[in-house]
């Protein structure tokens, strides 16, 4: 039997273990947000800011926030975003701003708009609203958009009935290691690649204009022309295009088909000259056969 002394210690042992373990983790998770909060504040320096979608605010925070502990003393939090799969319609950044904050201070909010034809389409069919298709919110504290996305992910949006996205669905995800420049990077990358490609639409077009234009002027010179030599009594020479139309897929099998038959006669023919020649040989031997 173990004597209630060697227990207590023994328990006493494990303890200490289990809290020198927890301050351990403790310990390199202030270590990693320390360094999170380093490459914002370097981010912050060279001028990477976006600004809300929400433009009514005009809110611009900082990407390291300062919250108060429960002793007095000022902890950094490392911001936390989050990814929005879906986003219903009439669904607007204010509401999505007034079910969230009820978990926690939210930052900056950015709701992707839907593609420019589709806003045409709708336009066309009476409707002027736009519709989003995806967002980004932005947690000050980063474990509480931990919390958020693993609670309310594929849960329902409203709390009410009477609201409109009341049976949709939260699609959430808390990105890892994200940050908001990453996201702004994003919007200027694909910002100019849109100019891009309508500067080269704009080119494309001038260029056409410019050749049916040119094409337009010269033919009407030619016929200036043409009237003048008609009146002076010359003879005018009409100009014909020579050219050659590429054969259609139908022609091109039936040439096949052609060439394939004449090759066959042409085997059958040299078949039949010498099945010839060998009849002749064949008459000649019997022949002698008979004779003899």
């Amino acid at each position: 039997m173990i004597p209630k002394t060697m227990k207590r210690q023994e328990e006493e042992l494990r303890a200490e273990r289990e809290e020198k373990e927890k301050e351990d983790e403790e310990e390199e998770e202030e270590k990693e947000e320390e360094g999170e909060v380093e490459e914002n504040t370097a981010a912050e320096k060279n001028g990477d800011k976006v600004d809300d979608d929400d433009e009514d605010d005009g809110v611009r925070l900082k990407k390291s926030f300062v919250k108060k502990c429960v002793g007095g003393a000022e902890k950094k939090c490392v911001p936390g975003i989050i990814y929005l799969g879906h986003i219903p319609p009439r669904f607007r950044p204010k509401h999505l701003r007034n079910l969230l904050s009820v978990y926690g201070e939210i930052g900056r909010i950015f709701l992707q708009p839907e593609d420019g034809q589709v806003r045409k389409r709708k336009k066309r069919s009476g409707l002027r609203r736009c519709d989003f298709t995806e967002g980004w919110v932005e947690f000050v504290d980063k474990r509480v958009a931990k919390r958020v996305a693993a609670s309310l992910h594929n849960t329902l949006m409203g709390t009410r009935k009477r609201q409109h996205f009341s049976s949709d669905l939260w699609s959430m995800k808390y990105l890892h290691r994200f940050q908001w420049t990453h996201l702004s990077e994003r919007l200027a990358y694909e910002q100019t690649v849109m100019q891009q490609r309508l500067r080269t639409e704009v080119s494309q077009a001038k260029r056409e204009t410019n050749f049916y234009l040119n094409n337009v002027e010269r033919s009407a010179h030619l016929d200036n022309v043409k009237k003048k030599r008609t009146r002076d009594g010359q003879q005018v020479e009409e100009k014909t295009w020579d050219f050659t139309q590429r054969q259609t897929e139908d022609e091109i099998q039936i040439k096949k088909k052609n060439s394939i038959s004449q090759r066959h006669l042409a085997k059958a023919h040299l078949l039949q000259q010498k099945s010839q020649s060998n009849i002749s040989l064949l008459a000649k031997i019997f022949n002698t056969n008979k004779s003899e």
